[in-house]
């Protein structure tokens, strides 16, 4: 008998693949749906769990599909294949209950239980009480994020050996455009993958939320909204009081 060098629950990838199906999205560059990849979902499942197991795992490039931007211009989606999607979204399940605790009670950027519509009503009701609001717009996120920093900051709270083995992995993951180029990818998140969300708030707890408790303690007296453009776009993330 084969010992795995990682233990990871079989479950795990079934409820990563349960949440992967009730979001349904786009193919990646396979060109394979969700229902064609459930006419062989067992084997499909047991080969994702057997190669994070066994750190064998892989991810495919990323597909690039364009957005057009509100403000004009386009941005880019990064969209995963079916089955990588599901290998991240059980490394997120793994980390959320890692990371979340850590997150600033005022961060609304896409985390459970918060959303854009509650940080909209704290600001509007903290307009009452000060005369003046600062906003940040952070842009560019997923495009910027510096991996050493992001990698740095998932080791100090996450010693699950292969969740960061495979989230080094996801980062360098290339990014396949409209016409079949290939691009290696030295920075930055792809938007649109599982695992970006739960990345991009990690970076931003200590590049922002972190660096105004140790620079400016004095914001308790101060109100600030943040907004971000390139993933975030249009949405109020934090609201400080």
């Amino acid at each position: 008998m084969t010992t795995k060098p990682f233990v990871i629950p079989k479950r795990l990838v079934w409820e990563a693949y349960q949440r992967v199906k009730a979001n349904q999205g786009s193919a990646g560059i396979d060109a394979v749906s969700i229902d064609a990849f459930d006419e062989d979902r067992n084997s499909h499942l047991y080969r994702i769990w057997n190669r994070l197991s066994s750190g064998s795992y892989f991810p495919p490039p990323v597909k690039a599909v364009p957005i057009p931007k509100k403000t004009g211009g386009m941005r880019m989606l990064g969209v995963p294949t079916v089955g990588d999607r599901i290998a991240q979204t059980a490394a997120a399940m793994v980390l959320e209950p890692l990371l979340e605790p850590v997150f600033h009670s005022d961060s609304y950027g896409y985390r459970p239980g918060q959303s854009a519509h509650e940080a909209l009503a704290v600001t509007r009701q903290r307009c009452w009480q000060f005369d003046w609001v600062l906003e940040y717009d952070i842009r560019a996120l997923f495009d910027e994020i510096d991996h050493p920093l992001l990698l740095k900051a998932l080791h100090h709270h996450c010693d699950e050996r292969w969740v960061l083995l495979h989230v080094e992995r996801w980062l360098t993951a290339p990014i396949q455009g409209p016409d079949g180029a290939v691009k290696v990818r030295t920075k930055g998140v792809p938007q649109g993958g599982p695992l970006s969300l739960i990345l991009a708030n990690l970076f931003l707890h200590y590049a922002l939320d972190h660096w105004l408790e140790r620079h400016h303690p004095d914001r308790a007296h101060s109100q600030f909204s943040v907004s971000c453009r390139g993933g975030y776009e249009g949405c109020i993330c934090h609201s400080f009081q």
